[in-house]
């Protein structure tokens, strides 16, 4: 019996990595299927229009986020993440079908407030049902969904793009709705902290036993309901706040400007469409490979100094690729960039999540999140303005270099450690890092 409250853990990961599947699914997506959309005739789209309807959606993550930020503490995580998961296969779907690029934008909008509260309700959730010694690595491989979206898309793209368009990569991007919310209705439970801060205390003690873990003291679940925002103002998270927030929007606007516009970046440096698809695969599967093994090395070392590392790996990725090496070295340099990138963002959102105490976890996640999606949005209008630009290979990739390395350096600005708190404690035998 002293391995059940460990599958079921599992359980929750496992649900929580295939909707992060479906968010890296979007990510790519979009990148996989612009050069169709600036020569799909019938809508007469240049990069400028391409790169606007990109943010779209980022602006909807955007909203999503800050949502998400206020309402999972009132609403519970379980029905949040319900929610947003089929509203935007929802949106998805109306993507693949959208007659005119207006509607298409809109939609891209309407899906993208959905998606934007996948990732902070799953992260809460996947963190909180995690044994303690092995949270950054069961995230990490809950995250890894997040890059094995984006190689699904990117493989898809090969299969389906040049000689189907766009429309039937969105078709897939609905599937979710029929293939993950009836499992997750079934088998998602509800956050123990958030059972606790609404006074169903019975049920909190229950699934807690069910899962193995320990069920927040009712003082410190009253006070995580009462005062979880004032939590915040208390020292060291102000600091944490910032800096965190300045890392994911720097981040962020590495990782979606790398994948909205990297296809096309290559393909103006002179490779067909088949091999720039490659490139995204080549990325998407450094940050599978790097994501696991940077959460592997947090674990045991600490994640703020592998977080800093992964950024610097950033730096170093863009500038070789800056110089249009040999395509051996091309290749490394891609899935290099994909550590530093992908890769980064997904361990640093487990690092994110563990330092602040539970019962302000999802709300200061979501809030994080939030500022991140602003670098989102500009990513891949940073990435339009180079390609109408004419920058050429080297600049094109300059202009990423610099938020790489000032994500290194903000993150250089947090403090060692977090003060964990009581309800923490219980649950883990090991300091917070």
């Amino acid at each position: 019996m002293d391995g059940l409250p460990q599958r079921r853990g599992g359980v929750v990961a496992a649900i929580c990595f295939v909707t992060i599947v479906c968010d890296g699914y979007d990510l790519i997506v979009y990148g996989t299927v612009v050069p169709s959309l600036l020569r799909y005739e019938p809508w007469g789209l240049d990069a400028t229009a391409v790169g606007a309807i990109a943010s779209y959606s980022l602006i909807g993550m955007l909203l999503g986020a800050l949502l998400v930020g206020v309402t999972t503490d009132l609403l519970g995580r379980r029905k949040l993440m319900l929610a947003s998961v089929t509203w935007f296969s929802l949106s998805m779907g109306a993507c693949a079908v959208a007659p005119t690029p207006e509607l298409f934008g809109l939609f891209r909008f309407l899906g993208g407030i959905g998606l934007g509260g996948v990732i902070p309700t799953a992260i809460a959730l996947t963190v909180e049902f995690a044994p303690p010694r092995r949270r950054n690595l069961v995230n990490a491989l809950m995250n890894s969904g997040y890059s094995v979206g984006a190689v699904l898309a990117a493989v898809l793209g090969l299969v389906l793009v040049a000689g189907h368009g766009f429309r039937p990569m969105f078709a897939i991007g609905a599937l979710p709705l029929v293939l993950v919310v009836p499992v997750a209705w079934r088998w998602l439970p509800e956050s123990v902290d958030f059972l606790a801060a609404r006074g169903r205390r019975a049920e909190a003690e229950r699934v807690a036993a069910q899962y193995g873990i320990a069920a927040p003291e009712p003082a410190a679940a009253t006070a995580a309901g009462r005062e979880r925002f004032r939590i915040l103002l208390r020292r060291p998270y102000p600091r944490l706040v910032v800096a965190f927030a300045a890392a994911s929007f720097l981040g962020q606007v590495v990782v979606y400007g790398l994948n909205t516009w990297l296809p096309e970046i290559m393909r103006s440096a002179g490779y067909p469409l088949g091999s720039s698809l490659q490139f995204l695969v080549a990325l998407s599967v450094g940050a599978v490979a790097g994501a696991l093994v940077l959460s592997t090395v947090a674990d045991r070392l600490g994640a703020r100094i592998v977080v800093i590392a992964a950024f610097g790996v950033a730096v170093l990725a863009l500038l070789i690729l800056s110089t249009n090496p040999p395509t051996v070295v091309l290749y490394l340099a891609v899935a290099l960039a994909g550590v530093g990138s992908n890769g980064t963002q997904i361990v640093l959102n487990g690092h994110i999540a563990q330092r602040f105490p539970a019962g302000v976890r999802a709300g200061a996640l979501g809030g994080i999140l939030s500022v991140g999606r602003v670098g989102a949005i500009l990513g891949p209008m940073l990435g339009a303005f180079a390609i109408t630009a004419g920058f050429g290979l080297r600049g094109d990739f300059y202009l990423f270099v610099l938020p790489a390395a000032l994500g290194m350096a903000a993150l250089l600005c947090t403090p060692r450690e977090a003060a964990p708190q009581p309800s923490d404690r219980r649950r883990s035998t090991g300091r917070a890092r």
